[in-house]
């Protein structure tokens, strides 16, 4: 059973049937006809138990909004950073390696299950659901509803082109200072834009590059396949990496860093920013003096 609403009967109550004041406290069902709806249904309690229409209002009563349809799943322990979080939104810092969704227990969104808290809006979903996908390698923000308002208009954002993202990844190689590639992903327009950032040289395989990049058409793994076709494959990716030069113990070094987009509810820009992983910076450092120590 999911709980939408919980009120506590205030104890200055004056002398009321709870079919009228049901009307003034559950403000999601409109008419008087769909208080009696939603009581025949079991979706109204007090204390715990079915409502009457007719009962009179006493300090102290517990009154629910409830969906006994729903249940919710198991939740998956997992620890992450909460990015930020309020009644509507929350953004967490994903860890790589783990799926976003789907019919595997080990998800982000049963992560969410009991680490996000639920909202207290009327139109509140069960649990946080995440409004976009990433690839289960790549790590950084993403963004999940905690309303039915914020998820439809979050949907719109991405619809609409809104919501920005800046990713940051270690490649193999030096591409030049700034480029792009408009090359189609599965006959799909597909556009992807890069930052040099730093360089520094590696025994392996020969330089690595940290790069920003930017992916307004966001198909499937299109970073990844994008600068690979650019021969600038990105650091420990196993499918499109060049043979001999995959590294395979570290996982994928993408990671999204940066979100720019509009509060749901409020409609206040928010830019929303993280730090690099750190073996971003380790790895490279370590690569770069390693190859100073033989050169």
């Amino acid at each position: 059973m999911f709980v939408k609403k919980t009120h506590i009967v205030p104890d200055d109550i004056s002398d009321i049937r709870f079919s009228e004041y049901a009307r003034k406290i559950f403000i999601s069902i409109p008419s008087r006809n769909g208080i009696y709806k939603a009581i025949k249904r079991g979706n109204l309690l007090i204390d715990g138990q079915k409502a009457e229409t007719g009962r009179w209002m006493k300090p102290g009563q517990k009154l629910e909004l409830v969906d006994p349809e729903i249940n919710l799943p198991k939740g998956y322990r997992l620890d992450f950073e909460i990015i930020y979080e309020d009644q509507h939104i929350v953004i967490i810092n994903k860890p790589a390696g783990i799926e976003v969704s789907g019919n595997k227990f080990k998800t982000i969104e049963n992560a969410m299950i009991d680490k996000v808290s639920q909202s207290s809006e009327e139109d509140a979903l069960p649990w946080a659901r995440p409004v976009h996908r990433m690839d289960n390698l790549t790590s950084g923000l993403l963004i999940a509803a905690k309303t039915q308002r914020a998820q439809i208009n979050l949907g719109q954002q991405f619809q609409d082109k809104i919501i920005k993202k800046r990713y940051r990844a270690v490649v193999i190689g030096k591409p030049a200072a700034e480029g792009g590639i408009n090359s189609p992903i599965e006959g799909r327009e597909a556009v992807s834009k890069f930052n040099l950032i730093k360089n520094v040289s590696s025994l392996k395989n020969d330089s690595l590059s940290l790069i920003d990049l930017f992916s307004p058409t966001e198909r499937m793994h299109q970073l990844r396949i994008h600068m690979s076709k650019l021969g600038f494959p990105i650091l420990g990716d196993k499918l499109y990496g060049k043979e001999g030069m995959i590294l395979t113990s570290k996982g994928l070094f993408l990671s999204t860093v940066e979100l720019s987009l509009k509060h749901p509810i409020s409609n206040k820009l928010m830019n929303i920013k993280i730090d690099d992983p750190e073996k971003f910076k380790t790895f490279m450092a370590r690569e770069q003096k390693r190859w100073e120590k033989y050169n």
